[in-house]
């Protein structure tokens, strides 16, 4: 479930730290959380669709692990991060 280059530019520019910033813990856990919602309103959609199951989980733990990196590298990206995307701990 790839994301529209428009939307994802969109999202880049809103989450970069800086200019031309496209690798940043918040940008990527930015585009990890707009692609698992996304891929959950499938799911709904689509309950026995194991393989995008699985998938899902993989983004989920990739995502926490970016989480867990930016709450040990710097709380306070952390917090704004977690507030700005309404994400719980």
């Amino acid at each position: 479930m790839a994301l529209d280059p428009n939307n994802k530019k969109k999202i880049i520019t809103e989450y970069a730290t800086k200019k031309g910033d496209t690798g940043s813990p918040e940008v990527q856990i930015a585009l990890l959380t707009h692609k698992i919602d996304k891929l959950v309103g499938h799911l709904k959609g689509n309950p026995k669709d194991n393989h995008s199951r699985r998938g899902l989980l993989g983004m989920i733990s990739k995502r926490r692990r970016l989480i867990n990196y930016l709450s040990n590298k710097n709380k306070d990206r952390y917090k704004e991060i977690v507030d700005k995307l309404k994400l719980s701990k």
